[in-house]
């Protein structure tokens, strides 16, 4: 009998869990690693073998399908066979934080591994980011640069030892290591480097370090303004990496759910709700947190007095991040901790927000990634995605596989990281890589379009246009396994069929078509791209139709009274709610994408419904612009932080509510059961709590996101999704 064992079985533990039961059970035979699969021949008790292999599966290792075949040949005994390139729809297991056993290893001074910042086995540490090809042996990876000593080659040929065909392990002897250096690049050499990084971060100092997928800028939490400063970034929020579970606690509130995602395998940057730091996250209620997830991780806390550090991706806001010790010293900091491996593949930190259970994605990369999401067609599909926060994807034989984050196109070295990743993706789940069509946003302007043309004629194969909202909402219908259905897409902007700029919409939608069924009222966005990056022109253009002008005066006034009947125009809830952060004066300048209705949501969360607002609708246009005027007319005094916060609330509510009636009664009226919601909105909980309030009352079901991003970073999969449908149909 032969067993092809589909999934994630490439160097994760698989094959010596399969030969281990083989030799429990007497089988003779063989196991197989193929690229992409694992074959397995065994002479008798397939069931109670198959039943043994699930019970006792690898921790990241994945079965998604168990091909039997007739094979009746004779062995005398059972082993492992040697690699072969086989198919390609390899399924590379994700990076995954450093387990139990590794993590015990490291601190135990008898063990050779000790203080091993590179210390990992089969089923944990860097994957995804070291490797080049497939199959996935060692010769394929970064760690190919180092040799294997005698000590590390017994225990990889051992069947019997958790490091058996671990490709990425080492040691000491033989492993990679970290160096210090100044930042004049001179090398301070690799005794206690860590050690001593830690006393220059404790002095104060800003650092650089290398880790499996990029590089993290970090300092103490005490020098965050001197930090803020340098690196040009005065608002927006800084994640904390902290020493454990406990210290977490001490700046957040944690949920069970919440808990459970931080000390999970995958190690992602989880949102939490802020206890304190406000120098961490400025105007925001919440604060992103996440464990140590490598060996160098564990031994920097260990050798640091805080239990908690600021870190970030050492990029260019937008920009790819940095890989290379070259452009790691132009970022000028102080000490550098850098290692002697390189990078294949940067993958940033993922970042998520969990909601009743709900995983929303908001940055989904290492640990995720190149996890693929499942599909009903098999066309091969390549999709460019969006403009900012971007992903690209690629479909092949039922699955679609996203890269991982990649960042704002307009940027010409993400341009080239976004296509490095989708040329990387189709090497690794085709042997001979071809595309049957190619997807592109509508949008004009977007620089990934240019990526797009690219593959579109490397392959000779049709360039298609999809419509951003209908990609959000279709991205939806793939994460949630569904056909249709009435879809509240609300984020900043979005390029719409009609020519202006949509971000307020209910689509009907299904794989092959949307209907717009309502939208809210267009506001001018006066001097295009400015009036998003300046919310000030948002709030004057809206007292404008009113003949008030505000924030403006003179011949300012005079020249944004003249692009009134000119600009182009936004239906945009995510530009109403920038307006009306501007407008209170909870944020009047944007310092990154954003930041004004983000800094609201603090004041949702703790506003009630004290305000009653008329709101029109008419032809199934949610009116906005009048809003404004009886906010205005309202507020009679400065306002304290809670009647703000209440004025606030029932303003977004009167919105929502007039948004999600028109909603619930399509839903009712086509016989769909569920409303979804999608868009970079959905991320804000106070705002899905409020849609979430009014569908249930309906008697409906409220449908969100749980493994694709709710943002721009999962248009790239509703783009594929929607090509990968018409042309299958």
């Amino acid at each position: 009998m032969k067993l092809i064992f589909k999934g994630v079985v490439q160097g994760v533990g698989f094959r010596p869990t399969i030969y281990r039961i083989a030799k429990e059970l007497n089988l003779k035979g063989y196991v197989l690693n193929k690229g992409s699969e694992v074959e397995v021949v065994i002479d008798e008790k397939k069931d109670e073998f198959i039943k043994k292999v699930k019970e006792n599966l690898p921790s990241i290792a994945k079965i998604t399908e168990i091909i039997e075949l007739i094979d009746n040949r004779k062995f005398s005994d059972f082993k492992i066979l040697h690699s072969k390139t086989g198919e390609r729809q390899s399924l590379i297991p994700i990076d995954v934080g450093i387990c139990n056993d590794c993590l015990q290893e490291l601190f135990d001074k008898k063990n050779r591994r000790y203080l091993f910042p590179f210390t990992n086995c089969t089923v944990c540490g860097a994957r995804y980011s070291l490797v080049k090809d497939v199959p996935y042996d060692r010769e394929r990876t970064s760690m190919d640069d180092f040799k294997l000593c005698k000590n590390c080659q017994v225990e990889y040929k051992d069947p019997l030892d958790r490091r058996y065909h671990a490709q990425t392990i080492s040691c000491p002897k033989c492993g990679p290591k970290y160096f210090l250096y100044d930042k004049k690049k001179k090398n301070l050499g690799e005794k206690d480097a860590i050690k001593r990084f830690a006393n220059q971060i404790d002095a104060g100092k800003i650092g650089v370090i290398k880790s499996w997928g990029g590089m993290h800028l970090c300092c103490n939490i005490s020098q965050i303004s001197r930090f803020r400063e340098w690196y040009g970034r005065p608002q927006k929020s800084f994640a904390l990496m902290v020493k454990d579970i406990k210290s977490a606690r001490k700046f957040a509130d944690i949920s069970k759910d919440e808990e459970e995602l931080l000390l999970s395998k995958s190690r992602p940057i989880v949102l939490l709700n802020k206890i304190c730091c406000e120098e961490v996250s400025p105007g925001l209620n919440t604060i992103g947190i996440f464990l140590p997830y490598t060996g160098l991780h564990h031994l920097l806390f260990s050798n640091l007095k805080s239990d908690a550090l600021v870190m970030t991706s050492s990029n260019v806001p937008g920009e790819a991040m940095i890989t290379t010790d070259e452009e790691a010293f132009s970022i000028d900091a102080n000490i550098y901790l850098l290692h002697n491996r390189s990078i294949p593949n940067r993958v940033d930190d993922s970042v998520v927000r969990m909601w009743k259970g709900n995983t929303f994605f908001i940055r989904r990369s290492r640990g995720y990634v190149p996890e693929p999401i499942a599909v009903s067609y098999s066309n091969r599909i390549l999709s460019v995605g969006a403009g900012e926060n971007i992903t690209g994807a690629i479909s092949n034989k039922k699955n679609v596989y996203a890269t991982q984050y990649i960042g704002n196109s307009k940027y010409y070295s993400t341009l080239g990281f976004l296509e490095e990743s989708l040329d990387y993706i189709l090497k690794l789940i085709m042997k001979k890589p071809n595309i049957d069509a190619v997807v592109q946003d509508l949008h004009p302007g977007y620089d990934s379009r240019i990526v797009a043309k690219n593959f579109s004629e490397k392959f000779s194969a049709p360039l298609f246009e999809v419509q951003h909202h209908w990609a959000h909402a279709v991205s939806l219908l793939v994460d949630r396994k569904l056909d249709e259905s009435v879809v509240l897409t609300l984020d900043g902007l979005g390029y719409g069929s009609d020519g202006t700029y949509w971000g307020g919409e209910i689509l009907v939608s299904n794989f092959l078509d949307f209907n717009r069924a309502s939208h809210l009222e267009y506001i001018p966005l006066l001097g295009g791209d400015q009036a998003t990056r300046d919310p000030r022109r948002l709030v004057f253009a809206i007292f404008k139709k009113f003949g008030i002008e505000k924030f403006f005066t003179g011949n300012e006034a005079t020249i944004l009274s003249k692009l009134m009947g000119k600009s182009p125009k936004s239906c945009s809830l995510g530009r109403v709610l920038d307006a009306l952060s501007c407008y209170l004066n909870i944020c009047t300048k944007r310092t990154y994408d954003g930041e004004p209705a983000m800094k609201l949501e603090k004041y949702l969360s703790i506003g009630k419904y004290k305000y009653s607002f008329d709101c029109e609708v008419k032809n199934d246009v949610v009116g906005t612009i009048d809003l404004f005027r009886q906010l205005d007319e309202k507020i009679k005094k400065p306002l304290n932080e809670k009647e703000k916060a209440d004025y606030v609330y029932s303003f977004v509510k009167t919105i929502l509510d007039n948004l999600t009636k028109i909603a619930i009664e399509n839903s009712n009226s086509l016989g769909i059961n569920n409303v979804g919601l999608t868009g970079g909105v959905s991320y804000n909980i106070p705002i899905v709590e409020m849609i979430e309030e009014q569908v249930k009352k309906a008697g409906l079901k409220l449908i969100v996101h749980n493994q694709i991003p709710n943002g721009d970073g999962g248009i790239s999969i509703g783009q594929n999704a929607i090509i990968g449908h018409k042309l299958s149909s």
